[in-house]
C-alpha cells in the first residue's frame, strides 16, 4: 500500500466512534480505533449542570476518576520527585506553569486591579506536589489546597512537604477526587487559580470533571489546564516516540484518544456554558537538552496550556 493510499485509510478509520478501555500497556500502532477530530466529540457529553437532562451533576456516586490511572499513578509513585525519574518531564515543565498563569493574570486589566497578593490555589490531581510545593513558596500565595484520588502518590506528596517546615502553613493535601471536595459556601469563597495540570486526559468523563472543577473559581479568577491536542503528531511524539522507542514516559501513562484539542475546550466554555470569558492558550514543545519552549501555534498539535476566566455564576 503506497504511503498516499494507508494514510487515507487511516483517516477513514479514524471517523469511527469505536472507544475502548485503556489497557496500561500498548503495542506500538497508529491509532487507527481512535475518536473522531470533530471539535464537539470528547467534550459533548455532558449537559450544563443546571438542564433537566439525565445529568450526573447530582449523583454522589458519581465520579471521573479513573481505576485504570489511579493504579498506574500509584506505581510511579516512589519516584515522583526524581528529577531524573519518569516525571522528569514534568519537572522540567513547572516554571512554565507558573509563567503562564502569571501571563493570564496580567492579561486582564480591570479596574480596580486583581489582587497581587493573598492568592488561593486549588491544584487539583496534584500528583506528587510538583506544582502545589512551588507554587505555596511564592510570596504572593496565601494557601495552597492540593488533592488526588491516589492514596500512594498524595503520601510521597506528603512526606516531601514535611521536609520545608516553611509549607505547613500554606500547603494542605487531601486525598480525594473533585466530586467529594466540598464545594464553596458562595462563589467569592472560591480559589483565585483553580489548576488541572496533565489531568483532564485521563478522567473518564471530560466535560463533566471540568463541570465539577468550575464551581471552585472564584469570579475573577481562573481555571488554568495543560494537556494535549489529539493530532497525529502527538500520537507520534508523546505514545510512539516517548513512551514505545525512548521510554521517557512510562507505557500505559498517555491514550492517544482521550486527548483534548484547544478547540473542544473554547466550544465548551464559550458556547455550552455561560460566566466564562478572556481564554488564553500557550503551546509548548519539548526539546531535548533544552526542555520546554513556548512556540507560537503548537497548540495545534501537541502540548499546550489553557486558561479560562471566570466573570459570574457559570453554569
Amino acid at each position: 500500500m503506497s504511503p498516499r493510499s494507508e494514510a487515507a485509510f487511516l483517516l477513514r478509520r479514524l471517523g469511527s466512534s469505536t472507544t475502548s478501555r485503556r489497557p496500561i500497556h500498548r503495542p506500538i500502532s497508529p491509532p487507527c480505533r481512535s475518536r473522531s477530530f470533530s471539535v464537539t466529540t470528547i467534550l459533548a457529553s455532558s449537559p450544563p449542570p443546571s438542564s433537566n437532562s439525565t445529568s450526573t451533576s447530582h449523583d454522589p456516586a458519581f465520579t471521573t476518576v479513573s481505576p485504570d490511572e489511579v493504579s498506574h499513578f500509584n506505581a510511579l509513585a516512589s519516584s515522583w520527585w526524581d528529577p531524573q525519574g519518569p516525571s522528569r518531564i514534568l519537572h522540567l515543565m513547572n516554571p512554565l506553569r507558573h509563567d503562564f498563569i502569571r501571563s493570564c493574570r496580567s492579561s486582564v486589566l480591570d479596574d480596580p486591579p486583581p489582587p497581587s497578593s493573598g492568592l488561593r490555589y486549588l491544584d487539583i490531581g496534584c500528583g506528587g506536589g510538583i506544582f502545589a510545593e512551588s507554587a505555596a513558596r511564592l510570596p504572593s500565595t496565601s494557601s495552597v489546597t492540593a488533592i488526588d484520588p491516589s492514596p500512594e502518590v498524595l503520601s510521597v506528596a506528603k512526606a516531601h512537604a514535611r521536609r520545608d517546615p516553611a509549607l505547613r502553613s500554606k500547603l494542605t493535601y487531601q486525598n480525594t477526587s473533585i466530586e467529594k471536595l466540598p464545594v464553596p459556601s458562595t462563589p467569592l469563597d472560591g480559589y483565585d487559580v483553580v489548576s488541572v495540570f496533565e489531568v483532564i486526559e485521563h478522567v473518564s468523563n471530560p466535560a463533566e470533571f471540568l463541570d465539577r472543577c468550575t464551581p471552585f473559581v472564584k469570579p475573577g479568577g481562573w481555571l488554568v489546564l495543560s494537556t494535549i491536542a489529539r493530532t497525529w503528531m502527538s500520537w507520534f511524539t508523546t505514545n510512539l516516540i516517548a513512551e514505545d522507542i525512548l521510554g521517557m514516559v512510562p507505557k500505559g501513562t498517555h491514550d492517544w484518544r482521550n486527548y483534548i484539542l484547544e478547540e473542544e475546550l473554547r466550544t465548551h466554555f464559550l458556547q455550552k456554558r455561560t460566566g466564562w470569558a478572556e481564554p488564553r492558550c500557550m503551546g509548548v514543545v519539548y526539546v531535548p537538552g533544552l526542555g520546554w519552549k513556548e512556540v507560537n501555534g503548537s497548540e495545534k498539535i501537541g502540548n499546550y496550556f489553557f486558561g479560562v476566566r471566570r466573570t459570574t455564576e457559570s453554569i
